[in-house]
């Protein structure tokens, strides 16, 4: 795989090419000009699988260990062995716990994280088996637009500078997902202080048909102005059955319900699976 750097206005667009050909005869979703974004159930985490029409392939985040394995096979063919970028949008267990065990199975192209570390041994695992892979790592900033291709985009909205030394919740990357009319807002585990920078940085840069509920759905995320800033369709809740955070909290089901969201959870519903074909969004749990 090769990436390709082009510097646009205050921007930077990394291309994603598979052996220099895209893939496009091996995967049925990119046979049919459809966009897969899968919310995986790995219990009490987060890891989303992203198939860009082309065939080029991103998982943001891998759960806390390796029932993240079982869930990639849900969605992608048994045979296919390689993913072009993990992104881990920060340090924390429920995020990054299963990248090593990705990192055993499939051969990764490369790596974008936010540049904030943590002093665990789950962390030290992780950047182990990064070093291990030889995977490019790039760090995560507002501006950088990865074309996955066939007008497929993911833009990053933070962070915007080094967050070196900040907690690791307020380094979360947020990115989000462009394909046609169709959007997806990725919030890792931001905090509302973030949500909030957002919306005075950029509210019309917010707007999107999914939002990935912020921190499992946990009331230190989903201030009501961000919720009315983005207003989607779909809010998604990545949470474990039964959770010992009581995740989601009722008083974030409440503000998205007030804005007319529906609201699907990996509790309930398991892997939860958006297709796109630019215009029109469908899903299935």
């Amino acid at each position: 795989m090769k990436f390709w750097f082009k510097n646009w206005p205050a921007a930077a667009a990394i291309v994603l090419l598979i052996g220099n050909v895209f893939v496009w005869q091996t995967i049925d979703g990119a046979e049919r000009g459809v966009l897969t974004a899968a919310f995986l159930d790995v219990g009490q985490g987060d890891a989303i699988y992203i198939e860009a029409p082309n065939g080029n392939q991103v998982l943001i985040d891998a759960g806390s260990g390796r029932q993240v394995l079982r869930a990639l096979g849900q969605v992608m063919p048994f045979s296919d062995r390689s993913i072009d970028l993990m992104i881990a949008t920060h340090p924390d267990a429920d995020h990054i716990g299963g990248f090593p065990a990705v990192l055993e199975r499939f051969v990764v192209g490369a790596v974008m994280e936010p540049g904030v570390s943590s002093d665990t041994a789950i962390y030290r695992a992780f950047r182990a088996a990064v070093a291990a892979e030889g995977a490019k790592v790039i760090a995560a900033r507002r501006g950088m637009a990865i074309v996955l291709g066939r007008g497929a985009v993911l833009e990053i909205l933070f962070p915007d500078r080094d967050p070196s030394g900040w907690e690791t919740n307020t380094a979360s990357i947020v990115a989000r997902l462009t394909y046609g009319e169709n959007e997806f807002l990725l919030t890792g585990d931001t905090p509302i202080k973030i949500e909030k920078y957002l919306l005075a940085f950029d509210r019309r840069a917010l707007a999107s048909d999914v939002l990935k509920a912020g921190h499992h759905g946990s009331d230190t995320s989903s201030d009501p102005s961000f919720l009315a800033a983005v207003r989607p369709a779909y809010a998604v809740i990545s949470a474990g059955q039964n959770n010992r955070y009581g995740h989601p909290r009722e008083t974030v089901l409440e503000s998205l319900r007030r804005i007319g969201a529906e609201i699907l959870r990996t509790d309930e519903s398991g892997t939860i699976i958006f297709e796109s074909d630019g215009i029109m969004l469908n899903w299935k749990g």
